[in-house]
């Protein structure tokens, strides 16, 4: 399981806080969190970033699911674009969005904690994964189409 969770674990124990806080906050006082409603157009665009946000993750969640355990780097599909597309894609594809059709800017406040823990805490994954694989993830690293997202 641990070759599973990379940073994960860590990610997790320090959004808990934030999770639990926001979500207090947000249902003892739904209307502060309010995006009003909301609009249309809002909504048309929650829903043309979700769809792709959510299908990034899924691809990434399977990916992860299928070769880690393999001991495969994965280089291919949204790995190709960003890193760790995992994170990412909840971090600023599904959570944002998520929250305005639930009307709720929490999701861009949970996005944003995640995307910065997730940046600040990658360093460990990488690390072991360039002690794991050498120079295939030194060339894959340089040919990620995004490395900085």
């Amino acid at each position: 399981m641990r070759t599973l969770v990379g940073s994960g674990d860590r990610i997790a124990l320090v959004m808990l806080p934030f999770l639990v806080v926001g979500l207090t906050l947000n249902v003892m006082n739904p209307a502060a969190f309010s995006v009003g409603g909301p609009p249309d157009a809002l909504r048309v665009l929650s829903l043309v970033v979700l769809v792709p946000g959510l299908v990034l993750w899924a691809w990434s969640a399977l990916l992860i699911l299928t070769r880690v355990p393999r001991g495969e780097l994965i280089t291919g599909g949204p790995f190709a674009l960003v890193r760790h597309p995992l994170y990412t894609a909840v971090a600023l594809l599904v959570l944002p969005w998520l929250g305005f059709l639930l009307n709720s800017w929490l999701g861009v406040v949970l996005g944003a904690a995640l995307y910065v823990t997730s940046r600040w805490l990658s360093p460990i994954e990488e690390a072991d994964l360039a002690v794991r694989f050498g120079s295939r993830w030194d060339a894959y690293r340089t040919s990620v189409l995004l490395p900085w997202v």
